[in-house]
């Protein structure tokens, strides 16, 4: 789930768990919308239009969706834990019939995604899974692309643009600026800001990891539902998701990434310097449209927190009607919109 930025984060997360919903803030130059507007779904899909896909890419062999025609501009949506592409299941036809070339990966630790080889870390660290995104990229022979993304799709989308912004022509960005760095997880927050976060000091534990491994469909549906505490998904579209949490590798993935948060693990020395340059919290430059649902249940910051981060063409929406943390899959007319605004 989405980590809440910068070093005063301590400060803005208390404040966004006890505060009501953010205002709409606008940064020094809107990204704006364009007068082409999307068709609502009638019905919300159950499959993709397109079988699944793998390629090698960098250590791992990618599991992926590719939708729309294939010289369309190109869209990458990543989503975020603990959740699949299945969150992008009404976006990414939306935007095919709009003439977008589409890719939804699996995330490493996700559906069908695995590993080259078994010497190779299970990481979880954040510039790890953006440097996956790239090294995708690289393999689909894409030189940049649209980035969208929410929970750990969003930082990842986030860390891309950071780090390597000649690759993202544009950012669509659930809850934000998400960039932050081990020293920031080390700090205490406020304690109703840690109750948000008990699962992250669970998983701090032997009996976390053992609990995630047995449990780790009713923990899903916990955060799913603590999330998104208005959103009525039944059992099918949740296993269609949960299935992804299969994979080998999964809790590997997840705990090591909160862990590594907290600075409790180490991560891989090819990403030093990565993680060196994102401590720094560096602006995105890119162009940029964040979003945020009325009744995020999942711990997020207020936009004002982090709009000045974002120092090219900007925008923030707010999307009302009970939407909560899974935004692309509980409102994708909305979250398919911005993509198409965010591309000018």
């Amino acid at each position: 789930m989405s980590e809440a930025f910068n070093p005063d984060r301590r400060r803005f997360m208390s404040a966004a768990v006890l505060s009501a919903a953010a205002a709409s803030v606008t940064g020094p130059a809107s990204a704006g919308p364009t007068t082409r507007k999307l068709t609502p779904p009638t019905t919300s899909r159950t499959q993709f239009d397109t079988p699944l896909k793998q390629i090698d890419a960098g250590v791992l062999n990618v599991g992926y969706i590719e939708a729309g025609p294939a010289k369309g501009p190109p869209v990458l949506l990543v989503h975020g834990w603990p959740y699949d592409i299945y969150s992008f299941v009404d976006v990414a036809p939306m935007l095919a019939a709009a003439g977008y070339r589409v890719i939804v990966p699996y995330l490493r630790g996700y559906g069908t995604t695995k590993f080259l080889s078994a010497q190779t870390p299970r990481n979880g660290q954040p510039s790890a899974l953006a440097r996956d995104i790239v090294d995708l990229m690289d393999a689909l022979k894409i030189p940049s692309a649209i980035l969208a993304g929410f929970d750990w799709g969003a930082r990842t989308a986030d860390i891309v643009a950071a780090l390597w912004p000649e690759r993202c022509r544009g950012l669509v960005s659930v809850s934000g600026y998400l960039i932050s760095s081990q020293a920031v997880g080390k700090a205490p927050l406020p304690p109703p800001a840690e109750l948000q976060w008990w699962y992250q000091f669970y998983f701090a534990t032997e009996r976390g990891k053992e609990g995630y491994t047995k449990y780790r469909r009713e923990f899903a549906k916990l955060i799913w539902q603590s999330a998104s505490p208005q959103w009525k998904f039944d059992e099918a579209t949740f296993n269609r998701s949960a299935a992804a949490f299969d994979n080998a590798d999964h809790v590997d993935i997840v705990i090591h990434n909160y862990r590594w948060r907290q600075g409790l693990v180490e991560g891989e020395a090819k990403y030093d310097e990565f993680e060196r340059r994102l401590a720094l919290l560096p602006d995105i430059k890119v162009p940029t449209i964040t979003m945020e649902g009325d009744v995020n249940g999942a711990p997020h910051p207020p936009p004002a927190a982090y709009a000045k981060k974002f120092v090219g063409k900007y925008e923030h929406r707010n999307i009302p009607g009970g939407i909560g943390h899974n935004l692309p899959q509980e409102a994708p007319q909305a979250f398919a919109q911005a993509v198409v605004d965010v591309a000018g």
